[in-house]
């Protein structure tokens, strides 16, 4: 029997075990979303309010979004653009599928572009805070404020932009099992040791009662605002990156005797764990210095919360041990988010792992110092419009396109029982639906995730 060239590419690198793979779809999940907007959103509508919409959404999206896009990129041994191909190609129009997969594509190398620029922010915030600037800068909110807005201008962080996606260049020429798993058999441990550890610290203050209250509150008005099942939704959706780029690729690398749906729950499980360790960690924090958690995003990780830790006792130990958990739960992600394009360089143009990854890094790095004075907008645009139509197009394929026995005997494939008869119908109809108000939701709101 020949083999086609997606076959031989997934056949030569991929995923030894089940251990790699979760860690690696966890690292892609935990991203700044999990730290720098996850917390505000909890501490805006209410602690458990949220919460339990927000638990509610992840079960249904893991169960649907996330086991299609593992599922379809392991039918199809490839990224999206083949994995589409594929699907259209059984309703006798390969190209159709062929063309719609650049999309996702496109969005993850646009989020990767954005992630480089902001993981150069992270490095310089790793070196200031372990060379005391950043702990000189107590008392003067406004040198705090300023060295973020020099940082995040145009041209002005070069150096440690290079750093960053020198780094991730090196991490992904090794390849998935040498170079991805391994990395992610490092940093998401380590990541979770140092989110623990500082909300253990962090709660051995009396002051930080305040924050736990808040989290575990109730109000049940809240509940009834739609606005809060909008943005718990949104929350939910991004958080487990379901965008048609990341898990289908990653998906290809599966061995056909993985349960997807088992690792599914797994993913859904620690990503949540480390978005509630960030605010177990975040909140009190803010209790402890004061503080009015009302801002959300850079502002809150690069402004807001270095004045809290120099109000804190051993304020540079527990900044340097913050930046440097955030700094891996970066690299887990922009490795995610630059291995579809990688892989779609090496299937289209045949060129090896090595030269694919600087070729895509390396043009990552510069439109990331050219985008620097516009991160934040750059990021909203794909967030809002290519991210939900790239997870909208993948459970479109998969649900709609592709036939259903062959989409559920992929599903099914190493489990000792098959998935509930729950499982198509939910994912056809509700999940689909779901993704469609992601990108019409976030146009309205101005982003919803």
């Amino acid at each position: 029997m020949k083999t086609n060239k997606s076959e031989k590419f997934n056949n030569i690198d991929g995923f030894t075990g089940k251990l790699g793979f979760t860690l690696s779809s966890v690292g892609s999940a935990v991203g700044m979303g999990n730290i720098w907007r996850f917390p505000v959103m909890v501490s805006l509508f209410g602690g458990m309010s949220f919460l339990l919409p927000y638990f509610l959404f992840v079960i249904l999206i893991a169960s649907t979004g996330v086991i299609e896009e593992y599922s379809l990129g392991r039918l199809t041994g490839s990224g999206p653009v083949k994995a589409f191909s594929f699907a259209t190609g059984q309703r006798g129009n390969k190209n159709i599928g062929k063309n719609l997969g650049i999309i996702p594509v496109l969005g993850s190398l646009a989020l990767a572009i954005g992630y480089t620029a902001v993981m150069g922010w992270i490095f310089r915030y790793n070196f200031l805070a372990i060379n005391g600037t950043l702990s000189s800068f107590a008392g003067d909110n406004s040198l705090i404020a300023m060295t973020f807005d020099q940082t995040a201008s145009d041209f002005s962080n070069n150096f440690w932009i290079i750093v960053a996606g020198i780094s991730s260049m090196i991490i992904m020429s090794f390849g998935i099992a040498k170079g991805i798993e391994r990395a992610n058999k490092f940093l998401m441990p380590i990541l979770f040791i140092l989110l623990l550890g500082l909300a253990i610290y962090i709660g051995t203050n009396p002051a930080a009662s305040k924050g736990y209250q808040y989290i575990f509150s109730l109000n049940r008005d809240e509940l009834i605002d739609p606005k809060l099942w909008v943005f718990a939704f949104g929350q939910a959706f991004f958080s487990l990156s379901i965008a048609g780029n990341g898990s289908v690729i990653y998906g290809s690398y599966l061995p056909k005797n993985e349960d997807i749906p088992s690792s599914a729950k797994n993913i859904a499980f620690f990503d949540t764990i480390a978005a509630l360790l960030a605010a177990f960690v975040i909140i009190p924090a803010m209790a402890i210095g004061n503080a009015d958690l009302t801002e959300g995003g850079p502002g809150l990780m690069f402004i807001y919360l270095v004045i809290v830790f120099n109000k804190m006792e051993a304020g540079k130990i527990l900044m340097i041990i913050f930046y440097l958990a955030i700094l891996f739960a970066g690299f887990s992600s922009i490795i995610n988010l630059y291995e579809a394009p990688v892989a779609y360089v090496q299937e289209k143009f045949g060129l090896n792992r090595k030269r694919s990854a600087f070729l895509i890094n390396g043009f990552g790095i510069l439109a990331a110092i050219l985008i620097q004075g516009i991160v934040g907008p750059w990021m909203d645009f794909v967030s809002i419009f290519i991210a939900p139509l790239g997870a909208l197009l993948a459970g479109v394929m998969f649900f709609w396109i592709l036939d259903k026995n062959l989409a559920l005997s992929e599903v099914n494939k190493g489990r000792k029982k098959a998935l509930g008869s729950w499982f198509y119908p939910l994912g056809k109809y509700l999940y689909c639906t779901l993704s469609i108000l992601a990108l019409v939701l976030g146009i309205i709101f101005g982003g919803i995730g």
